[in-house]
């Protein structure tokens, strides 16, 4: 009989969802942006927000706003380069290696998961929103480490893609709207709510 109770190793379960704008359906991501929301990591708990607001630039916050702003650093550091750095969007983009690490002081989440949904942020002089509209119908994810971007943990979520969504930093609104993005082999939209999302390290990796 097959025991229930999975092999692996839990690396961190949580909320982690995205955002992620082009201008332009064939061009490069012109803002970029992942939340998380995680109730168990071996750093503990923690939320905050990955945001690139100029991704192939190389240029350093307060000049340009490409962050890290949680209320959990070493979780952070963690998130960043064990799983964040690996996904397709911010492995490509020039601006995730050097990423200003802030401290988050308030979040708040609102809205209907059926409909349309906004996590706020703030800390460091920063308030940032994320919104996901039109949202569709939940489907569930059981991702093997193959087809993963860390090609070590196996992953489980439930998804909900949005047809449109923006990010804003202190009232202004990055550059880009809802595009796709490569998902299994097909595509899917580049914003979505990712909820009891769980990456386990499998037992041989």
């Amino acid at each position: 009989m097959t025991s229930p109770i999975h092999s692996g190793v839990v690396s961190w379960t949580g909320d982690n969802p995205g955002i992620y704008l082009k201008e332009q359906a064939d061009g490069p991501w012109t803002g970029l942006a992942t939340y998380f929301n995680i109730q168990y990591s071996p750093y503990g708990r923690g939320r905050g927000v990955l945001l690139l607001e100029e991704p192939d630039s190389e240029v350093g916050y307060p000049a340009v706003c490409n962050i890290m702003l949680s209320d959990n650093q070493d979780l952070a550091r963690y998130l960043l380069d064990e799983f964040f750095s690996r996904f397709a969007a911010f492995r490509v983009s020039k601006a995730t290696p050097s990423v200003a690490f802030l401290e988050l002081t308030s979040a708040h989440s609102e809205g209907d998961t059926r409909d349309s949904y906004r996590e706020y942020l703030s800390g460091d002089g920063l308030d940032v929103v994320m919104s996901w509209d039109k949202l569709g119908k939940p489907y569930a994810v059981d991702m093997p480490p193959e087809k993963g971007p860390t090609q070590k943990h196996e992953m489980y979520s439930l998804f909900i893609d949005a047809a449109e969504a923006g990010i804003e930093v202190n009232g202004k609104r990055l550059r880009g709207s809802v595009a796709t993005r490569g998902f299994d082999g097909g595509t899917k939209s580049s914003a979505f709510l990712a909820f009891s999302e769980t990456w386990i390290q499998m037992p041989s990796q």
